[in-house]
């Protein structure tokens, strides 16, 4: 049966000569692996569309393993970010994500739409390294984790001054500071940003300016966070943290 579904590609892999077996996070089906027949060729009209981060429809011969990729039509090619490295790694490290913390055919409309606007936002030419931390917030949930970052984590007060506990998942006021001897000082526009990406839908954020000082911060907090409770370990995020080395000795 020949279905019709709006995706955008998230991984590739050669199967052969001639043929790639394409990973696509779709709005109608959640992510699918579909056989693309020819899609190596040069000429070939499915050679575009099953280009890493294309966004478009396809029509798909489903069945019940690896269906077929029969056409594509691409809505976008996210060429500015296939044009830059910098921003090809931070958009790898999008699609890996999604991809290591979604299951095949589950769908998550919300899921797919939080996608194509990240990447379409990173393609525009907003800040890459803030959006990809907006992302990182976001898929707490579909990773089910559940951060406490509307008060403190142990005595719920909502004022005060916070600081970051991985050992109590979240906010500690200083009242409680003591409880984790860990815990991460973090200045309060850390607190405010962290709070914004995990709590405020995307289309209300804008180009937002962050100093480096607070980049670092928050940096230091969402990857420690996830390493101590995404079970994840990701080659594009190593890269990330390579490439930000790289980039701070130039």
């Amino acid at each position: 049966m020949l279905e019709k579904c709006e995706g955008i590609v998230i991984r590739t892999t050669n199967y052969g000569e001639t043929n790639k077996i394409v990973t696509i996070y779709t709005r109608e089906w959640g992510k699918v692996g579909v056989m693309a027949r020819g899609a190596k060729k040069p000429n070939s009209r499915l050679a575009a569309v099953t280009q890493p981060f294309t966004y478009g429809y396809f029509l798909v011969q489903k069945s019940n393993g690896l269906g077929t990729l029969q056409q594509g039509e691409m809505i976008s090619s996210m060429r500015s970010i296939k044009e830059d490295i910098f921003l090809t790694a931070y958009a790898s490290y999008i699609v890996d994500l999604t991809d290591k913390s979604t299951d095949d055919r589950k769908p998550n409309p919300y899921l797919f739409e939080l996608v194509y606007q990240i990447l379409n936002l990173i393609n525009e030419g907003f800040d890459a390294e803030i959006i990809v931390n907006i992302f990182e917030m976001k898929m707490l949930n579909t990773l089910g984790l559940y951060p406490i970052l509307n008060q403190c984590a142990i005595c719920g007060n909502t004022d005060g001054h916070f600081s970051f506990s991985i050992r109590e998942g979240g906010l500690l006021c200083h009242r409680c500071i003591e409880k984790d001897p860990y815990h991460f000082k973090i200045s309060a526009a850390a607190v405010k940003l962290l709070r914004i990406f995990y709590y405020i839908d995307l289309s209300r954020i804008g180009n937002i300016s962050v100093s480096k000082e607070t980049k670092e911060e928050l940096k230091k907090i969402i990857s420690a966070y996830y390493e101590e409770y995404s079970g994840l370990n990701l080659k594009t995020k190593r890269f990330l943290n390579q490439m930000a080395k790289f980039d701070g000795m130039m």
